[in-house]
């Protein structure tokens, strides 16, 4: 996925696509078959998979997220040097300020859907996960 930390509503859009796994988790525990059809597909290879893209789509956001935080941090430094003598550096410095808490309170965000994601996934996939490791 393709972003760039300084076009900020363009980063949240590549964020929102990265989270359609999690948006679409409920519909795909629901292509784990029951009981009754278990024979014919494999729900713990199923549950596998989702597990493996859930946790390298959670790996990926987070990284992103902290990587335009740095990004964000030092260009904050540069301008708390420059705005002293200058207004634009000052109305900047405040523009990047509101954005590097924006992009910290992504990290809450993406903490609460790692969460939401992983509860659906154990409560659907847990059984499958466990009997395969004895």
């Amino acid at each position: 996925m393709s972003y760039s930390c300084s076009d900020f509503l363009g980063f949240q859009e590549a964020l929102k696509k990265m989270r359609e796994i999690d948006d679409k988790i409920v519909y795909a525990l629901n292509s784990i078959p029951t009981e009754s059809f278990r024979h014919q597909i494999s729900s713990e290879a199923t549950c596998k998979e989702l597990y493996g893209n859930l946790t390298k789509g959670h790996g990926e956001r987070e990284e992103a997220i902290k990587q335009c935080i740095l990004v964000s941090a030092n260009k904050l430094k540069t301008l708390k040097e420059k705005r002293e003598n200058d207004i634009k550096a000052d109305q900047e410095f405040k523009a990047e300020q509101r954005k590097l808490r924006v992009l910290q309170s992504e990290l809450n965000v993406e903490d609460i859907v790692k969460e939401r994601s992983y509860k659906a996934f154990n409560e659907r996939c847990r059984k499958f996960l466990v009997a395969s490791s004895k």
